[in-house]
């Protein structure tokens, strides 16, 4: 092969590890039976991938070629491991007897495997904040890092959370698949928190130097689709309108140079309009079913904002009638705070400010930087600039999105001139 083909390959190699890892992960650990052989595997496959391709060529099919490679890779290795513990050769045996008997994967297969992988993440014999971490580490590829940041916690401690759930998904034997109709009910929302999860990191990612992650995103729809297709409930319909409507908006949220444009100031011409249309469909399937959750209000909200032809055209009165019934079904600090923003919007910012100096007050949000910063918009626009400035400050020691800390290092330096 030419030294530009060879280049090409390559590049398709690390055009592949972006955009499929995390499925053939997902496979791989359905086929070994174990996390951490699988991402040994997982390795091992992209390397032999940028060894073999610049000589051989990119396959036709580099996912499928990756999970063969990388199934082989971990009998090999377990071969290799037999030789200090006589239990590993005959899982080693029973691995290859597997991959001989059973037929190649198909891509209905591959495609499910990660919706397999989410369920047996979100296993309740796991803690929440162990669903979360491990999901997140597993199926979306974050880094111990970046779950930490999105925790407010410390890497080691996100760690030891992976560690431990991966040890009792082995010793408890939990099954990688998607739980039957009859258990799918009650496994539905701890998968559909982490799925909302996986996607705010996404759509707003919680730290570094973009202010999105359109794979996460694009990701956490896919899986919503999926999940809506297994059980078409009203909750999933609505968290899969609240993801695209969201979405929707994707273009207008950074300027051409990445910085941030608020929701007021986005050019509404280049939302999204397939995915908006798609949205209120779902929205209006939800509600219409009579069992009205979390999502399917959230996404009722957005519903409102999409279908506003420019900012000052907002029903803000529905809004907040809107976040009356959400704090009520689903109560949190953050809820409140979101409605303490729309009464600012309908009647004006003293209204919104008393709101979000009793959250404050509570000691409830004091590490949430957009508290403060809603409560320094509120004051600026009440022309208290003291206490602006003093808000705005607290909101930059939180932030730590690169966009977010220079929308609000501008905010301060609007102040002070």
């Amino acid at each position: 092969m030419s030294t530009g083909s060879s280049d090409l390959a390559r590049q398709a190699a690390e055009a592949v590890y972006l955009s499929e890892s995390r499925r053939v992960l997902a496979t791989l650990i359905r086929l070994l039976g174990d996390f951490d052989l699988a991402e040994e595997a997982l390795q091992d496959a992209f390397t032999a991938a940028m060894e073999q391709w610049p000589r051989d060529g990119v396959p036709a099919n580099p996912r499928a070629w990756l999970v063969s490679t990388g199934r082989f890779k971990a009998i090999d290795t377990m071969r290799r491991r037999a030789r200090f513990d006589a239990s590993l050769a005959t899982l080693a045996e029973q691995l290859d007897a597997d991959a001989s008997a059973v037929p190649g994967p198909s891509e209905d297969d591959l495609e499910d495997d990660r919706l397999r992988l989410i369920f047996t993440c979100c296993h309740p014999a796991l803690s929440p904040d162990a669903q979360v971490a491990l999901t997140l580490r597993e199926v979306c590829g974050l880094t111990t890092d970046e779950i930490a940041r999105a925790f407010l916690t410390n890497p080691p401690t996100i760690a030891q959370r992976i560690v431990r759930a991966k040890r009792k998904i082995r010793d408890a034997r939990i099954p990688y698949r998607v739980p039957s109709k009859e258990n799918l009910p009650d496994r539905l929302e701890s998968v559909l928190r982490v799925v909302y999860l996986v996607f705010t990191e996404g759509y707003a990612a919680s730290s570094g130097p973009s202010l999105t992650r359109p794979d996460l995103s694009a990701e956490a729809i896919r899986l919503g689709r999926l999940l809506l297709e297994l059980l078409p409930e009203s909750e999933v319909a609505g968290l899969l309108a609240l993801m695209l409507l969201n979405e929707s908006r994707r273009a207008a949220r950074t300027s051409p140079a990445g910085e941030l444009v608020l929701l007021d100031e986005q050019d509404r011409s280049l939302w999204n309009r397939g995915q908006i249309a798609e949205g209120l469909g779902l929205v209006k399937r939800a509600l219409s079913s009579g069992r009205v959750g979390p999502y399917s209000l959230q996404a009722a909200i957005a519903s409102v904002h999409a279908e506003a032809p420019r900012a000052a055209g907002t029903d803000w009165a529905r809004i907040v009638a809107l976040y009356d019934l959400l704090v009520q079904v689903a109560p949190s600090p953050v809820v409140e705070l979101n409605r303490a923003v729309a009464m600012a919007m309908r009647d004006g910012p003293l209204a919104g400010l008393a709101l979000v100096d009793a959250l404050l007050g509570r000691g409830d949000l004091n590490d949430y930087h957009l508290a403060h910063a809603a409560r320094a918009d509120l004051c600026r626009r009440l022309g208290r600039t003291a206490d602006a400035r003093a808000s705005y400050e607290r909101a930059l020691d939180l932030a730590r999105q690169d966009p977010e800390r220079r929308f609000l290092r501008k905010r301060l330096d609007e102040l002070q001139d």
